[in-house]
């Protein structure tokens, strides 16, 4: 193997890249994992990042057409507000000034800076499970998340949760939403939330989309959907299924309003 060309060209090609890469990219490849975990400068981000997303709802008007959000959800609380990855983004600046709100955030360190950005809107953040850590350790901490979004439930907060699974089935819910449906006998409101100007990563597993400013906004709440705390499996699947068909209504619905197709 030695006396392969293919050793030495490659080694030639990443110096050459590097070379390319130049003293700025080198410097910022070795510093950026420090401050990733800098406390401080992840505040700071989290901090401009609320910013940003309040600027966003702030330069997108309400299309005609949207659920009153602070109607909607006094009508209803305390309930567990479901919406999709990739979608959820702006999700915090539109909720209700003043209301109570608990959100599941993954446990992952890339979700780290979610659960700083929610704080940041006054929201209390509780770590579900994440995908790096071994299944019963992701199973122990899906289970204290379930329990702490029920302790919120029972003290009247409504919490949030995203439906599907991280890295999973986009667009498809999963059980945990309807396992704390059932436990905490508070119903799962579907929510949809667009706006008109947008970037969409196509690149991602679950399209997430960036909202932009100076556009409309249309949030879509949808009709509550309960499941009884003796509920077998088959019905549980049925409820999942349930959840599933509603989000995708309350967001489809939602930009169709901002794209003018209502």
């Amino acid at each position: 193997m030695s006396d392969s060309p293919v050793a030495p060209l490659a080694v030639r090609a990443a110096a050459k890249k590097d070379r390319r890469a130049g003293p700025l990219k080198s410097f910022w490849r070795r510093i950026r994992k420090p401050l990733a975990q800098s406390r401080l400068v992840k505040a700071t981000v989290a901090s401009l990042l609320a910013q940003v997303l309040r600027f966003v709802h702030a330069t997108n008007r309400q299309a005609s057409g949207s659920t009153d959000a602070g109607k909607a959800y006094a009508a209803v609380t305390p309930a567990i507000i479901a919406i999709w990855h990739g979608q959820h983004l702006l999700a915090p600046a539109i909720y209700p000034r003043g209301a109570p709100l608990t959100a599941m955030v993954s446990r992952s360190a890339d979700a780290e800076l979610n659960a700083l950005v929610i704080e940041k809107f006054g929201f209390d953040a509780v770590r579900g499970s994440g995908g790096r850590e071994k299944a019963n350790k992701r199973d122990k901490g899906g289970a204290q998340a379930l329990l702490a979004l029920k302790k919120a439930l029972d003290a009247g907060s409504n919490v949030c949760m995203i439906a599907d699974i991280p890295h999973g089935t986009p667009r498809q819910a999963g059980m945990g939403i309807v396992t704390l449906a059932r436990l905490s006998g508070r119903p799962v409101v579907p929510v949809g939330l667009a706006t008109s100007r947008r970037k969409v990563l196509e690149g991602t597993w679950d399209k997430t989309t960036i909202n932009l400013p100076f556009g409309r906004r249309a949030l879509i709440v949808g009709d509550p959907i309960a499941v009884a705390a003796d509920a077998d499996d088959a019905e549980l699947e049925r409820k999942r299924q349930e959840i599933t068909a509603g989000l995708n209504e309350a967001t489809e619905r939602a930009y169709r309003i901002v794209d003018g197709r209502a």
